[in-house]
């Protein structure tokens, strides 16, 4: 991933991201999202607990970029901790310990390995695992099926004919959320959740169980959410769960209808749902932003087959 590239990928609009948070399926959309997220949990514990706050998601997808945009010819290139670590510090991603101890994870996970026989043991090009594919191109294809609901788009048909889309769209998407400030750095309400560990898992059980769509007497409601069903599925303890949801409670983002009564509601503020809405629009704008330009660019390049290919036809001069 060149860090040029990174600079040419211009933020989302307001407009672009007033769209997308304005859609009156958004929110429906994005709770379908979370079910998925919650499945690729159940499918993928490791990862997806490994990938839970958001410095690891920025870091994973700057290291999956890299990998994508590695040059066969170039045993040197792809993942190396010194072009992950130039990245994440340019943008203020994460420090360079976190940086170098997320690789080692990776590493002792099995989710990314050496690059078999390369010349450099210094460097050490790195590439993902079998799994770690799986993972993310599932990953890319649920939201390629977000944007579907929104808009009535053909996305996913056309991911599924033609992978080489993820392949392009994938760093397009990386390059720009991670230099993008208002998806890098969510608002207090939603990083109370995503900027500590395993805090994205809780957010997204969370959002999936919100009974109303729109708000009801100013609120969104969810019902009977026990901490030890969290504690138990997330494999969390009950302390950690606990205190994410009063750090949410101290800032006014939810709360509970009662406290003494047993399977108690639980309301979430309509600012707190209007806060995490405008943040995942700014995603989906970068998604939406990348497929586009991927899908150009192949048709591009099949254009240019066509037009030099053995059955071109052949200039008079």
């Amino acid at each position: 991933m060149q860090l040029s590239a990174i600079e040419n990928q211009a933020p989302s609009s307001s407009a672009e991201v007033d769209a997308f948070t304005a859609n009156p399926a958004l929110f429906t959309v994005l709770q379908q999202g979370a079910r998925h997220m919650i499945e690729l949990y159940d499918h993928f514990p490791r990862i997806a607990r490994l990938v839970a706050a958001q410095q690891k998601w920025l870091l994973t997808q700057a290291a999956y970029a890299l990998h994508v945009q590695r040059d066969p010819t170039d045993p040197l290139s792809g993942i190396t901790a010194s072009r992950l670590l130039d990245i994440i510090i340019e943008f203020g991603a994460a420090s360079r310990n976190t940086a170098t101890a997320f690789l080692a994870e990776l590493l002792a996970y099995k989710l990314i390995r050496d690059v078999p026989g390369s010349p450099s043991k210094r460097s050490r090009p790195l590439e993902p695992t079998e799994v770690s594919h799986e993972a993310m191109s599932l990953w890319f294809r649920g939201q390629m099926r977000s944007l579907d609901l929104l808009d009535n788009g053909d996305r996913v048909t056309r991911l599924e004919a033609n992978p080489e889309i993820f392949r392009r769209a994938q760093p397009l998407a990386a390059k720009q959320l991670i230099a993008d400030r208002a998806w890098r750095e969510p608002p207090l309400s939603i990083s109370c959740f995503v900027w500590t560990e395993y805090g994205g898992l809780i957010l997204d059980d969370f959002i999936s169980r919100i009974v109303n769509a729109v708000p009801e007497d100013g609120f969104y409601w969810v019902e009977d959410l026990r901490f030890a069903e969290l504690s138990s599925h997330y494999s969390l303890s009950r302390t950690h769960v606990r205190r994410l949801f009063a750090r949410a409670e101290a800032l006014g983002s939810l709360g509970w209808q009662d406290r003494n009564r047993a399977g108690n509601r639980i309301w979430a503020a309509t600012s707190f749902i209007e806060d995490y809405k405008r943040w995942q629009s700014v995603k989906f704008c970068a998604l939406d932003r990348a497929y586009s330009q991927a899908v150009r660019s192949i048709d591009a390049d099949a254009h240019v087959g066509e037009t030099t290919g053995p059955g071109a036809a052949k200039s008079d001069v």
